[in-house]
């Protein structure tokens, strides 16, 4: 089960380059391995993984064990707090331009 993730521990894990990196990949494909993410990164394997840990556990990838292999997947609703975070801001922003419209409208007049 994954347990609720705070906004700062969403974007503590995203602040790092590669490790965006890393989830980008994992978001194009359906299911990726530590292996094929390795593959043209310039990274470490172990690199990968420890990305992958701090992924997971911000809720932003899941994994799924086969044999010898780990695939893994994006985590879509990892993502929900950093969401409703911007849509807090997207309301705040949408109404300081519909004010500054209606002031700019009354200057012309």
């Amino acid at each position: 089960m994954i347990e609720a993730v705070t906004i700062s521990a969403v974007l503590r894990t995203l602040a790092d380059p590669t490790r965006r990196a890393v989830y980008e990949r994992v978001v194009s494909s359906d299911e990726i391995t530590v292996v094929e993410l390795t593959r043209g990164s310039g990274v470490t394997q172990g690199a990968i993984s420890q990305h992958l840990k701090s992924l997971k556990q911000a809720g932003l990838v899941a994994e799924r064990p086969e044999g010898r292999k780990v695939y893994y997947r994006a985590e879509p609703e990892g993502l929900s707090p950093l969401v409703e975070w911007m849509s807090h801001y997207g309301v705040f922003w949408r109404e300081r331009f519909a004010n500054l419209r209606t002031l700019l409208t009354e200057m012309d007049t």
